[in-house]
């Protein structure tokens, strides 16, 4: 434990906390009882089921961190990157619960504020959970989209970690 925090002084000393932030900061873990890295999500958590959001587990949350945000998108979508959900000032855990609301919620690609389970139109698809260690509480308005809540965690992140799901629909 004093290592750990030992080299994050010394990171904080040679790396400026914006450089390092937008670096990404520590490396955390993001994993899923749901499902593994890189293999198809479970129907149960998609449009073709009940649409829930998936139980999440996080890991070597770093020391210092006051919130999570959570943001869950598909790069494979036409013409853009869907985002399905967004959410902040997630009060720092170790678990997000399955059929949750763990934070404030920002607006989704299907123009809600809520979680919007994978429904690629064809083929495969690749569905990215990232999770951001704050060293903040983000003011911030529920309904924001992707892109106001990363400009606002600029020079906030003190870690981050991913876990891919797929999903092809049946």
């Amino acid at each position: 434990m004093h290592c750990r925090i030992f080299a994050i002084l010394i990171l904080g000393l040679l790396f400026p906390a914006s450089t390092f932030a937008e670096e990404g900061g520590i490396t955390m873990r993001l994993t899923s009882p749901a499902f593994q890295n890189n293999t198809p999500i479970p129907s149960k958590y998609t449009c073709q089921g009940d649409d829930i959001n998936p139980p999440l587990t996080i890991e070597e949350v770093p020391e210092g961190t006051k919130t999570l945000a959570l943001i869950i998108d598909d790069p494979d979508a036409p013409f853009m990157t869907w985002v399905h959900w967004v959410v902040f000032n997630i009060f720092s855990t170790d678990k997000i619960a399955e059929n949750s609301i763990p934070g404030r919620q920002g607006r989704n690609d299907f123009g809600r504020n809520d979680y919007g389970g994978p429904c690629p139109p064809s083929g495969q698809h690749r569905y990215f959970h990232k999770i951001y260690a704050l060293d903040t509480i983000l003011d911030f308005k529920e309904g924001s989209s992707k892109k106001e809540l990363e400009d606002a965690m600029k020079g906030h992140i003190l870690g981050k970690a991913e876990l891919l799901g797929l999903y092809r629909k049946k």
